[in-house]
């Protein structure tokens, strides 16, 4: 009995392979999380974004204006999305992030770039994400001075135009106010995601789930009584990680709680749902886990926490927006680096409402299917 018996070591791997058929759960994760990292890494991810979003203050529209813009938009880095707004329309916009740049043109530029006079140009940028703004930035100064140039005509050692380059929000680019703020969603739902989820299959897995269909209450009211204490949970891990982003890191916090309360409580709830949901469709809790990091793993690289949202492609964007950590990234330092108010917030916070009934409804469908 102490040699190896090929027989019964090929029984032995014929069971192995029959319960791994039959695990189809891991199986798909086995051949899924592979591929999916080789795309995201090869394809998704770029750390040095272009074609940013960019908004034009310019009172007066002359040759010379138009040769700054088609010289910065010929770097690759500016997108005018905004052109001919006032300054308190590009104010907005870069405050709800909808663009990453804001160029302003003083109103006699043509005239003094003639004169020879040096007018300065301010370029505003949001830099809340360090990395997405430098590299375009330290192109400015040479592609504004060759611009106007070729238009005037002056001597290349008298520089026809002034930069002054403002960052916004993170002047001194210091990476922890982007990081500290996205690492409470990165928490929230690694943590908040796998405590639920794995909720109702350890029901399932201690024979306890009969019990609690024997009760006289409706899913809804199972779901409340699953998700509610985990909220409860997340409420703690939201003090911890705020008080270390102010008291370790110092990271600002300029605007109003009240507001960043009501989108940390809805992204929150979401995820508890998310839970649920993931619960339902596991028979036990190895299943679960496993599908909560391949939930986990793409939120995490396309939500613009690790790498910047705006240097991905077109794709990989559009397929960011299907995590709530996404929307909820945007909400947090929008409140908390830029001062956002409730409506420079709304769409985030109306996209993590939508994810709630998206949860909810599914979870609540799925769980009646599995009662039948």
């Amino acid at each position: 009995m102490t040699g190896i018996s090929l027989r019964r070591l090929g029984a032995l791997l014929r069971k192995e392979l029959i319960q791994m058929r039959r695990d189809r759960i891991t199986f798909a994760m086995m051949l899924l999380v592979p591929l999916m990292q080789l795309v995201l890494f090869g394809y998704a991810i770029n750390s040095d974004p272009k074609h940013l979003p960019a908004a034009l203050v310019a009172p007066t529209q002359d040759r010379f204006s138009r040769a700054m813009v088609s010289a910065l938009e010929l770097t690759g880095y500016y997108d005018f999305t905004h052109v001919g707004i006032s300054a308190t329309e590009a104010e907005a916009l870069i405050t709800r992030g909808a663009v990453a740049f804001v160029v302003t043109l003083p109103s006699d530029f043509g005239r003094r770039v003639e004169r020879g006079d040096a007018p300065q140009i301010l370029i505003e940028a949001d830099a809340t994400d360090p990395s997405v703004a430098s590299g375009a930035i330290s192109t400015l100064g040479t592609v504004a001075a060759e611009a106007l140039q070729r238009e005037t005509g002056a001597s290349p050692t008298q520089p026809p135009v002034g930069i002054v380059v403002h960052k916004r929000y993170n002047p001194e680019g210091i990476t922890q106010y982007n990081i500290v703020p996205g690492l409470l969603g990165v928490i929230l739902q690694m943590i908040l995601v796998m405590m639920t989820s794995m909720a109702l299959t350890r029901e399932i897995e201690r024979g306890t789930m009969e019990n609690l269909l024997a009760l006289p209450a409706t899913p809804v009211e199972i779901m409340l009584g699953k998700v509610v204490p985990y909220m409860g949970v997340g409420a703690v891990q939201v003090a911890v990680v705020l008080l270390a982003a102010r008291l370790l890191f110092g990271v600002p916090f300029v605007g109003s709680f009240s507001v960043l309360a009501a989108g940390i409580f809805t992204f929150v709830l979401a995820l508890v749902i998310l839970g649920y949901l993931i619960s339902t469709l596991a028979r036990t809790q190895m299943q679960a886990m496993q599908l909560t990091f391949f939930f986990f793993l793409p939120s995490l690289m396309l939500s613009g926490f690790m790498f910047p949202f705006r240097g991905m492609p077109g794709w990989a964007q559009t397929l960011g927006e299907v995590f709530p950590l996404t929307h909820f990234l945007r909400l947090i330092r929008a409140v908390m680096l830029k001062g956002a108010s409730q409506p420079d917030i709304a769409q985030p916070m109306a996209a993590l409402l939508a994810f709630v009934l998206v949860y909810g409804l599914l979870a609540l469908a799925r769980f009646r299917r599995t009662l039948d």
